[in-house]
This record gives structure tokens, C-alpha cells and sequence, in this order.
């Protein structure tokens, strides 16, 4: 099993500082939100993409893959009236799964819940068939660059549009191209669902839906930091792993940082270092 940590956990040090440090601490590789690396993602060339895998992998990490996608540039929406808008929006989905793919990523995480959520004026099912629009869209790009493009289930109370797996995986249904999968944010899950998250996972992990997880707690703390039980969690990834249901990224993805950013993450790597050693030595 390999860790990731999100990187904007340790903003606002350089991308090479950021490395340095995630691999001081014990992780595998970042997953990177295109918004910290520029601020405006779009200008991002494939040569400075390039780059950015180069230093990180100078660092003995790997960029696994690309999240919080459409925090910039502003004013993005996949369930927008104006269509015009999302064909903006979808333009940067398709460029971003182009950058993932050159940074040496295997995937996207798909959350924006602001840009997702159902505008006033609109219906559900309004907002649903715009957003498969775009989706389906974006998959294709996904497909194209031999990426995998996540929509991720957030709670009722960051959006009210794919809160939980199944409305994921509805969606997924519907589009129809392997590309396009679900994930699972422990967070998000521990808030929404009506299961607990490993036995979540052990429901959904064998159905080829789910392609990547995020751990962090309901309290939106690190793992280790709150009340979720994380050992369970990692148990059932460590036995889909080698069943072949999950591809072995584990992502950190704190957003209340305790007591700071490289604080919050050296607490996690370690917690979840710990309890997968528990399960080595126990078999």
C-alpha cells in the first residue's frame, strides 16, 4: 500500500520544498491540486508539467494523481443553464486530465462541490443531465490519456449533487466508459453513508466502481485525529488490494490542519504507517 499526501497541506512552501519535505516524512508520492502549482492551471505547459514530475520525482516520490480541479480559474460549473460555461468548464477538465497524464498521474478526484451543486432556477434532474454532459466529456479525455477520472460523493453539506456512492455510481452507469469511476472520501462517507466506510468498501471495492480513496475524519481532521477507526479501513484495502479491487493509493486529505500542515501530516503518515505494520505482523 502506498500513501499520498495531498499537497496543499503544506502550502504555501515551494512545490520542491514540498517534496522534500512529504518524502521526509515517509510518504510515497502528492497527489496536487492544480491550483497550488498556479494560479491560474490552465497556463500550465506540458514542459512545466514535465517539470513538476521531474522535481518530484528527484525526491523519490511520484505524482500519483490531480484533485480540487476546478477551484481555478473562478467561476466554473458543470450544472450551469449557460452552456457556454460548460463548455468552459468541461475544456478544463479535458486540459487537466492532459497534465495528470504528463505529471506521471494515474488519476483525477472530481469533488468542486460549488461547482456541482444545483443552481437556483434549476432542477435536480437538470443539474444531473448537464453534469453527465460534462462528465462524459471529461471521461473521454480520460480514456484518451490512459487516466482514470474520479467523481467523488461529498456530503449533504458542502453540495447537494452525488452524495454518496450509489448516486455516484448511478452516474457512472449512465456515462458508460470505463474512465470514469467513483472514489471513496472517508470524511465525506463517515458524514453520508449509511454503513460504516469499511463496510462500505467491502460492498463496493469488488464492483470495479471505486477507483481511489481519500482518509480523513468526519471531523475533517487528519486520520488518527478524530473518532474514525482507520484499522478496519486499511484492513479491507489491504485484502481488495491483493484481490486485485484496488489499486494500493492511499490519499491524505486533512482540511482542518492540527497543529499546522507538516504537523497534521507527519501525525497521519505515522497512525497510518503503524496500523499497516499491525496488520503485516498479524498476517
Amino acid at each position: 500500500m502506498k500513501f499520498a499526501l495531498c499537497n496543499e497541506v503544506l502550502q504555501p512552501l515551494p512545490f520542491a520544498q514540498q517534496c522534500r519535505l512529504a518524502a521526509d516524512l515517509g510518504y510515497d508520492g502528492l497527489e496536487v491540486a492544480p491550483f497550488t502549482l498556479a494560479a491560474e492551471p490552465m497556463a500550465i505547459t506540458d514542459t512545466e508539467a514535465a517539470g513538476f514530475r521531474r522535481i518530484a520525482e528527484d525526491h523519490g516520490l511520484s505524482v500519483f494523481g490531480l484533485h480540487w480541479l476546478l477551484v481555478a480559474p473562478a467561476g466554473l460549473s458543470i450544472v450551469s443553464e449557460d452552456a457556454a460555461l460548460r463548455r468552459r468548464t468541461t475544456g478544463v477538465m479535458v486540459r487537466l486530465a492532459e497534465l495528470c497524464a504528463v505529471m506521471g498521474g494515474n488519476y483525477l478526484v472530481h469533488g468542486s462541490p460549488k461547482q456541482r451543486s444545483v443552481p437556483a432556477g434549476s432542477t435536480p434532474t437538470q443539474a444531473w443531465d448537464r453534469a453527465r454532459e460534462c462528465l462524459a466529456t471529461a471521461a473521454a479525455a480520460a480514456a484518451e490519456c490512459g487516466v482514470t477520472y474520479c467523481l467523488e460523493p461529498l456530503s449533504p453539506r458542502e453540495t447537494d449533487l452525488f452524495n454518496t456512492v450509489a448516486d455516484a455510481a448511478r452516474m457512472v452507469d449512465e456515462v458508460d466508459n470505463p474512465a470514469l469511476r467513483t472514489m471513496i472520501d472517508c470524511s465525506a462517507a463517515g458524514q453520508a453513508e449509511g454503513e460504516p466506510v469499511h463496510a462500505l468498501l467491502e460492498r463496493w471495492l469488488p464492483t470495479g466502481m471505486v477507483g481511489h480513496v481519500q482518509v480523513n475524519d468526519p471531523n475533517r481532521r487528519g486520520p488518527g485525529q478524530g473518532t474514525m477507526d482507520f484499522a478496519p479501513i486499511l484492513s479491507v484495502l489491504a485484502r481488495m488490494e491483493a484481490a486485485g479491487h484496488f489499486p494500493g493509493i492511499v490519499a491524505v486529505e486533512p482540511f482542518d490542519y492540527v497543529p499546522d500542515g507538516p504537523g497534521c501530516a507527519a501525525r497521519a503518515i505515522g497512525y497510518l504507517r503503524g496500523i499497516v505494520q499491525g496488520l503485516e505482523h498479524h498476517g
